[in-house]
């Protein structure tokens, strides 16, 4: 079974930063790609940041100049810095893991974000 599990979430006051982790056992490049999805109540499940096993990153539009995706091969984590967050950054955050092919995701269990003003 493959575990992916998110730590570093909570409460912070706007403007603050956060820096959450997602820990695996497996080899990180293992995976296509790496990112992090983020769910607001009543809201759709949406990319955050994504990073592919060559480097590449992708970012959201919300999130562009204030979010920064990056990996620790070594510790097998991936991390979300997020600086200048807003309230309408509450939300739970989950780690995802894509292998192909086949294509297959593997998330983790989530961990909840909440931005006062």
């Amino acid at each position: 079974q493959v575990q992916l599990v998110e730590s570093g979430g909570g409460l912070v006051q706007a403007g603050g930063s956060l820096r959450l982790a997602c820990a695996t056992p497996e080899i990180i490049l293992s995976f296509t790609s790496m990112g992090w999805y983020r769910q607001a109540p009543g809201k759709q499940r949406e990319l955050v940041a994504s990073m592919t096993s060559g480097g590449t990153t992708n970012y959201a539009d919300s999130v562009k100049g204030r979010f920064t995706i990056s990996r620790d091969n070594g510790k097998k984590t991936l991390y979300l810095q997020m600086n200048s967050l807003k309230p309408e950054d509450t939300a739970v955050y989950y780690c995802n893991g894509r292998r192909t092919v086949p294509t297959r995701d593997y998330w983790g269990q989530g961990t909840q974000v909440t931005v006062s003003s």
